[in-house]
C-alpha cells in the first residue's frame, strides 16, 4: 500500500493506504474506535470496527494512550463530517501496527494549560494542533520569501553571529569573551556585512536568528528571533520600498495558497490577507506624528491619553502604531524618522540632517512594525562622524567604513522579522508561539 502524506489525502479517495503517525486523540464508541491521527503533514480521522480487526487488537485500541505512535492501513472515504486538518476524508482501520504505546502521563492532554506549563512543555505542546498550524504558516513564509528573492536576483549571503561591535545599539548586546581576542557579541544584525557583499554581487540577502538583549516583556519582542535582511546597491529609499511591497504581497499570497486549511483552523479571517495588495499606502514621519498629537489632544480618557502621548522626536511605541494602521487595511510604508532614534549608518535626508532616509513598515489590525529599513550612508567622511558622534570605536568599523572608500554607491537594505509576520499572517496574539523554541527574558528552557 502507498504510504501517504495526510495533506494529500483527497488524492486516494477509494484506495487503500498506510499513514504513519501520532494518535492525537482517541474516541470510542462501543464497536467503534476514533483515532485521530497526525503525520507531520496534517490530522486524519482514522475508524476501527470491532468486525474488522482481531480482537486482542482492538482492545489495545479502546485503552490506546494520546501520542501512541502507529502504522495504519486501510481505504480512503470523503465524508464532509470527517474532522482534521484539511478534514473531509477518513481511512477505515483494517490493519494496524502500535510502534510505541506511549506512557499515560503525557502532560499536554487536549484541555487548556497556563502559558508557562505550556512553554515549559513547548517541546510538546508544539505537537498541538494550533501550535503545528501556526509553525507550518512560519515555514511557509520563509520559503515564499526565499522564492521571492531568488527568482528576484538576489543571491543569499550567509553573515557572522559573532562579531566584534555593536550594529544597532551597545544596550541590547549578549557579550562573550573571545579567547585571546577579548568580547565578541551575538550579533543583532547581519546587515554591514551584507553591505559588504552587495560590492561584489549587487542585490544580497542573509537569513538567520538575531539577538537583542533589551529586557521588554511585550508580546512583539524575543530575544532570539529570525530575521531577513535584504541589501541592494544602486538602490534608494524608494526604489527599496518597492521592493518590501512586492515581497510581502508575494508571501501573503503563498501562504493563502498552501495554509488555507492551518490558517482556517486557527479562526483567521482570510479576506484580511486578500487584502495585501501593492502598492502599500507611504506616510511621512511628519504626517504620522501630526496625526498622533492631534489624537492625543482630543483623546478624554486618561488611561488611554498616557498611552497616545507623543511628540515630534519621539519613537512611535505599540499603541501609535496601532493608531496610524487603523486607517488602512493593508500594511503602511512611514518614512523619515528622527535621525535620533535610528541607527548611526542611516543617510540623512536633504537638507534635513534631523531626519534620515528610514521607512518601517507598519502591519494592520495592531501588529505593528514588520519591516525597518534605510538607505545606508554611502559617504566616508559622514559616516566617521556619525561613529565618532555614537561614541562607537572606530577600529571595530575600519572594514565597514573602506566599503565607502573603494567604489561607494547609494545602496539601501532592509529587515524583516519573521516571528512577527508569522503573526500576522496567523492573527495570534504573541510571537512567542511563532517560533519553536522561544527565548524570552524569563526563559531559555526548553
Amino acid at each position: 500500500m502507498p504510504i501517504i502524506r495526510v495533506d494529500q489525502i483527497s488524492q486516494y479517495e477509494g484506495r487503500e493506504v498506510t499513514v504513519q503517525g501520532w494518535v492525537y486523540n482517541r474516541t470510542d464508541k462501543g464497536k467503534l474506535v476514533f483515532l485521530l491521527v497526525r503525520d507531520g503533514t496534517g490530522f486524519v480521522q482514522c475508524v476501527a470496527f470491532k468486525g474488522d480487526l482481531d480482537e486482542a487488537v482492538f482492545d489495545q485500541l479502546v485503552r490506546l494512550p494520546q501520542e501512541s505512535s502507529v502504522i495504519i492501513t486501510g481505504p480512503v472515504r470523503a465524508d464532509k463530517r470527517a474532522p482534521g486538518i484539511p478534514g473531509g476524508y477518513e481511512v477505515g482501520v483494517k490493519q494496524i501496527e502500535i510502534v510505541q504505546t506511549a506512557d499515560i502521563d503525557y502532560p499536554m492532554s487536549l484541555k487548556d494549560h497556563g502559558v508557562d506549563f505550556a512553554l515549559d512543555n513547548r517541546h510538546l505542546w508544539i505537537r498541538m494542533q494550533s501550535q503545528w498550524a501556526i509553525l507550518r504558516v512560519r515555514a511557509t513564509v520563509m520559503a515564499a520569501t526565499r522564492e521571492w528573492l531568488d527568482t528576484n536576483g538576489f543571491i543569499e549571503m550567509s553573515t557572522p553571529i559573532l562579531t566584534p561591535a555593536a550594529a544597532e545599539g551597545t544596550t541590547t548586546l549578549f557579550e562573550t569573551e573571545y579567547f585571546d581576542e577579548g568580547k565578541a557579541y551575538l550579533a543583532q544584525t547581519g546587515q554591514l556585512y551584507s553591505e559588504a557583499t552587495i560590492m561584489a554581487f549587487g542585490k544580497v540577502y542573509c537569513f538567520g536568528p538575531t539577538f537583542r538583549a533589551e529586557k521588554s516583556k511585550t508580546r512583539r519582542h524575543l530575544t532570539e528571533f529570525w530575521m531577513l535582511e535584504p541589501e541592494m546597491a544602486f538602490c534608494d529609499l524608494d526604489q527599496m520600498m518597492e521592493i518590501e511591497e512586492q515581497m510581502i504581497q508575494h508571501i501573503a499570497q503563498r501562504v493563502l495558497r498552501d495554509r488555507a486549511a492551518e490558517l482556517k483552523f486557527l479562526g483567521r479571517d482570510l479576506s484580511k490577507l486578500e487584502n495585501i495588495q501593492t502598492p502599500f499606502p507611504r506616510m511621512s514621519y511628519d504626517d504620522a506624528a501630526k496625526y498622533l498629537i492631534e489624537l492625543y489632544e482630543k483623546e478624554t480618557n486618561p488611561e488611554k491619553k498616557e498611552l497616545l502621548k507623543f511628540e515630534w522626536g519621539m519613537d512611535f511605541g505599540a499603541p501609535h502604531e496601532t493608531e496610524i494602521t487603523k486607517l488602512y487595511d493593508k500594511p503602511v510604508f512611514v518614512y523619515g524618522y528622527p535621525s535620533a532614534v535610528k541607527a548611526f549608518y542611516m543617510e540623512p535626508w536633504p537638507g534635513r540632517p534631523e531626519v534620515c532616509k528610514s521607512v518601517d513598515l507598519l502591519a494592520p489590525e495592531g501588529y505593528g512594525e514588520i519591516c525597518g529599513g534605510s538607505e545606508r550612508m554611502s559617504n566616508h567622511d559622514m559616516l566617521l562622524e556619525r561613529i565618532h558622534k555614537e561614541g562607537l570605536p572606530e577600529s571595530a568599523f575600519k572594514w565597514y567604513l573602506e566599503l565607502r572608500k573603494y567604489g561607494s554607491v547609494p545602496h539601501s537594505g532592509f529587515g524583516m522579522g519573521i516571528e512577527r509576520v508569522t503573526a500576522w499572517m496567523c492573527g495570534i496574539e504573541h510571537i512567542r508561539e511563532a517560533i519553536p523554541f522561544p527565548r524570552t527574558i524569563k526563559r531559555v528552557y526548553p
